[in-house]
């Protein structure tokens, strides 16, 4: 225990993104990785473990809800992951489970029960990363033939919430009694509906499960628009983002903070995680040799229909490869129904370092988007500290492109340096992922008993 008097070092927040077997785009091709199918839970419960060995906060896994085009060449087939989440629930002790479901294509009663469900079978380690779909192919699979514009997606989104918080406000802490002597499990006036009435939702509730514990499960946001900082100010207790350098990352992390702060909320209580996706290895030039090897792996044409799909279906089937690229290659990101603060960052990226085609693939295909890095654990350690104490990051979301390689390297290289410095645990401090992440227990609504 420190002593008395003594501030403790504000501590580093670390999430593992798990993505087919790698994030790079190649990862799936290469030795390094996991011969196991990725319909194989025993992969994603050892990663799990993996992680929790040493001592990550959480688990994240994204999701799509449409095959994508290129499934010929590229491994990104999704298990469901809020089912998932339930397998590695009862895989693991202390990790927290954070699984990517839509407030476009989930009803509101359903998914405030799936995520209350987790969190009781995890007793107390589940989140929720909101997102509001993008996809025009998964708008087909829902019985729309056009995609929701980006307004009308989070004006839903909105409302959405306003639902599953009072849903998972709907129990009292105290609702269940369970006496049986008495023969009376619970309360009924502890239990209320909640008899919500919008433009999109009628939901009269209450839920048929009891109170999480952790009240309510984190809530954790990706979107970096306008509309989705504003968004995650409002809402996230934890925000995915995706920066290129240090200096949009700090705007980035000021500009979300002073909007929480607007909100009425506790900065502190707003976690920010940049992508993280680096390549380590003893020297900086195996590390790089790493980065050229697994690149030789990759398929142009897979990563020109990705980009495609960022800019919401725009064809740039007509740019040579080896031209230097200019905004006026890209569409207006206004323009763009997709998920839009990605595309900014990509015509960031173009802006500054007016690469080619083939260059930008290069460099989405290591993790579309998010900061791309290689080098020795010291210069990975000294980057994370650097932004973490230069106000740019509260932690980072870890992608490694090849796994479990380059997960195994950060854990036992990267993370002893961190911990050295004292800037990340050595073991867990409590049993909920609002413990790992520093957050306060949200109040039920009701009075004390």
């Amino acid at each position: 225990m420190p002593g008395k008097g003594i501030a403790m070092r504000r501590q580093l927040h670390l999430n593992l993104f798990i993505h087919s077997r790698g994030h790079h785009e190649a990862a799936w091709r290469h030795p390094a990785t996991s011969p196991l199918a990725l319909t194989d839970i025993r992969y994603y419960q050892d990663l799990a473990q993996r992680a929790e060995a040493a001592r990550f906060d959480s688990i994240f896994f994204a999701d799509q809800l449409a095959l994508a085009e290129d499934v010929g060449q590229a491994a990104r087939a999704w298990l469901e992951p809020v089912t998932l989440l339930a397998a590695l629930a009862v895989s693991t002790r202390h990790i927290g489970l954070i699984a990517t479901a839509s407030t476009t294509y989930t009803e509101p009663f359903n998914l405030a029960r799936q995520f209350a469900t987790i969190d009781h079978i995890s007793n107390g380690r589940a989140a929720w990363n909101i997102v509001t779909s993008w996809l025009a192919t998964a708008a087909r699979n829902f019985g729309g033939a056009a995609q929701l514009s980006h307004a009308d997606r989070y004006a839903r989104g909105e409302e959405f919430m306003a639902v599953v918080k009072a849903l998972w406000d709907s129990w009292a802490e105290d609702a269940v009694v369970d006496d049986r002597a008495a023969g009376r499990y619970a309360r009924p006036e502890r239990i209320r509906p909640i008899n919500h009435r919008g433009d999109f939702y009628c939901v009269a509730g209450p839920l048929n499960l009891p109170r999480c514990p952790q009240g309510r499960p984190v809530l954790v946001q990706a979107g970096s628009s306008d509309t989705g900082r504003r968004f995650a100010a409002r809402h996230a207790e934890a925000v995915f983002t995706a920066h290129l350098e240090k200096q949009s990352a700090r705007r980035f992390y000021g500009e979300l903070k002073a909007l929480a702060a607007a909100e009425g909320r506790n900065p502190d209580h707003v976690l920010v995680l940049p992508g993280l996706s680096a390549m380590i290895a003893a020297s900086e030039s195996e590390a790089q040799r790493l980065v050229r090897e697994v690149n030789a792996l990759t398929d142009v044409e897979v990563g020109r229909r990705r980009l495609s799909n960022r800019f919401g279906g725009h064809d740039f089937s007509h740019l040579p490869l080896d031209r230097p690229l200019s905004p006026d290659d890209f569409p207006d990101p206004g323009s763009v129904e997709a998920a839009r603060s990605r595309t900014e960052v990509i015509l960031n990226l173009v802006r500054r370092d007016r690469p080619t085609l083939r260059q930008l693939l290069g460099y989405l295909a290591g993790a579309r988007g998010h900061y791309v890095t290689a080098g020795t654990p010291e210069q990975i350690a000294d980057l994370i500290q650097d932004w973490f104490d230069d106000g740019a990051a509260d932690g980072f979301n870890i992608m490694p492109p090849l796994l479990p390689n380059q997960l195994d390297v950060f854990s036992t290289e990267v993370i002893p340096l961190l911990q050295r410095r004292g800037l990340f645990r050595t073991d867990y401090q409590g049993p909920t992922l609002r413990d790992h992440y520093g957050l306060p227990r949200p109040a039920s609504g009701f009075d004390a008993a």
